[in-house]
């Protein structure tokens, strides 16, 4: 196929939230969504995906697809007026490889496919919203995808990881020097099965570069999962996604030797047809092996999660792990998320941070790293930012001396029954509520402007019974948590469905709480912090 050709046309100037990468199609997707006027975008610059329009008449319009397989990616060109025009990755047909990785397209064909076109094309999404808060749980998306190719998915576990590339596996008060090597995943997967944490990650240095079959010196990984199967704790590998392309059989057949319970690829960058090949083949392949997939380096398999739910999650977003290096992952970026990048599917910020800055303390620290805003932002993420495969991507040691802020944590699940978005605006401020079973968590976060903000439960609850009370367990940004962003406040109180909560978040800041019955929060000793009048 030679081309495809697509105009988003608006009737008047409006602010667009534009991922704008510049004039290439090589990217890992992980741009700021800033709002700039349809006819400020500089014409020909290209975006991913979505681009959400705050027409000028109120509804939110974000541009988006759905079920793409054997087609390259849909992209968006500025006109430099008012349409935004569809653009695609043409077919590569010489590719270089630097290092093991960032394998760039060196010569392309003058089409985008290779295709008898007697088939199904991708959909392309016009998602229109009266609210910013209908952004969070418009569902085309997942609805416009193929159903699931799996019968069987019982074997799927959601749930949360430890990682160790964002923390730089920095342990403290050890008796050996931490590392890749057998001792220091022992102690995550300790950490992870005191934790109630359902697996761990080992991220890049696992293996000898380019080669999936060499497990570099120092590690035992026969000795690391048998210890590993003895906690209960999954394991998840981190891989190259050229390296797993070139190796994928033999690589799988040890994998599954080894009894590893998935891959998380990387470095893809590219959204033209080979690679979304890749992805299908990809999750297709672990699904055969009882594996899940995570993957990074891309945005594309955010819109393949309902036909693969081994899928588990997603990156192709700006998350924390700029903070090693850059400033840009602020609180302002983590309130537009929601109603942007998050509109495609599951994302896999990677949450989690115990040292948290201003922005006059903040620097960037690749092997100790801080996040920007308080604590209770941080918190937040674990119910606002949807995937079904959570991170706590500090280092152990942290959470362990943290203690109050992990037990917190852990009890936030990942998956959910209902979601219902309580207030919100883009780029300013963003309040989630979910349940799961008999359970509501509720999460709020702010930019760097304080706020009061005001939660109905009436909204959430059911109607007042005399056989059931509640109690909310609250994790609140403290007192001083505008200078000392470490600064929290857990709270227990009992709460009626009828109730409205004023709730208080600093510059930056944020707000969670499980609301549960009341001898739910009692029998899991997770009330924390002192009684609070109702």
């Amino acid at each position: 196929m030679f081309g495809e050709e697509a105009l988003f046309k608006f009737g008047a100037d409006a602010p667009v939230f534009y991922p704008d990468e510049g004039k290439t199609f090589f990217s890992h997707n992980e741009q700021l969504y800033k709002p700039v006027n349809l006819t400020q975008l500089p014409a020909g610059n290209l975006a991913t995906l979505p681009a959400v329009v705050a027409t000028a008449a109120g509804p939110r319009v974000a541009i988006a697809e759905a079920d793409v397989e054997s087609y390259p990616g849909l992209w968006l060109r500025a006109t430099g007026g008012l349409a935004l025009a569809a653009a695609f990755p043409p077919y590569p047909l010489e590719e270089k490889a630097v290092r093991d990785r960032d394998v760039q397209v060196t010569r392309a064909a003058d089409y985008i496919a290779v295709t008898t076109g007697t088939r199904a094309y991708p959909w392309r999404i016009i998602g229109v919203a009266a609210t910013d808060a209908e952004l969070i749980t418009n569902s085309l998306v997942y609805l416009l995808q193929r159903p699931s190719e799996l019968t069987d998915t019982s074997w799927i576990k959601p749930g949360k990881v430890a990682w160790d590339w964002w923390n730089d596996r920095n342990l403290a008060g050890v008796s050996f020097k931490p590392g890749v090597n057998t001792e220091t995943y022992k102690f995550f997967v300790d950490f992870a099965a005191r934790t109630g944490l359902e697996y761990i990650i080992l991220d890049e240095g696992w293996y000898k570069t380019g080669n999936l079959l060499q497990v570099t010196p120092g590690l035992d990984m026969p000795a690391l999962l048998a210890y590993a199967r003895e906690k209960k704790v999954g394991v998840i590998l981190w891989a190259v996604w050229k390296t797993l392309a070139n190796q994928l059989e033999p690589a799988l057949a040890q994998f599954q030797a080894w009894g590893i319970k998935g891959v998380k690829v990387d470095f893809m960058q590219r959204d033209d047809q080979p690679v979304i090949d890749f992805y299908h083949r990809v999750a297709r392949e672990l699904a055969k092996r009882k594996m899940l997939v995570d993957f990074h380096g891309g945005q594309r398999p955010a819109l393949m999660t309902r036909t693969w739910p081994n899928i588990i999650s997603t990156e192709g977003v700006k998350g924390m792990e700029h903070l090693k290096w850059s400033n840009v992952s602020d609180p302002e970026h983590n309130v537009t998320l929601p109603f942007t990048r998050m509109f495609l599917g599951p994302m896999d910020y990677t949450p989690g941070a115990m040292l948290n800055a201003t922005r006059a303390q903040f620097k960037p620290v690749f092997k100790q790293p801080m996040s920007l805003g308080t604590r209770a932002h941080q918190v937040a993420m674990y119910v606002v930012f949807e995937s079904p495969l959570q991170m706590l991507a500090d280092s152990p040691t942290n959470y362990m001396r943290e203690a109050e802020t992990t037990d917190f944590l852990r009890r936030i699940p990942t998956v959910w029954d209902e979601t219902r978005v309580l207030d919100g605006r883009i780029g300013d401020y963003v309040v989630v509520a979910r349940r799961s079973g008999g359970d509501w968590f509720v999460g709020a976060m702010t930019d760097w402007t304080p706020r009061e903000l005001e939660i109905d439960l009436a909204s959430i609850l059911p109607p007042p019974n005399p056989r059931v009370t509640w109690q909310m367990a609250s994790f609140a940004d403290g007192a001083d948590a505008d200078r000392v962003p470490t600064s929290y406040q857990r709270a227990s109180a009992a709460v009626t469905p009828g109730a409205r909560i004023k709730v208080k978040l600093a510059a930056g800041g944020g707000w969670a709480a499980r609301i549960s019955p009341a001898w739910k929060i009692q029998r899991d000793g997770a009330v924390g912090g002192k009684p609070v009048a109702p």
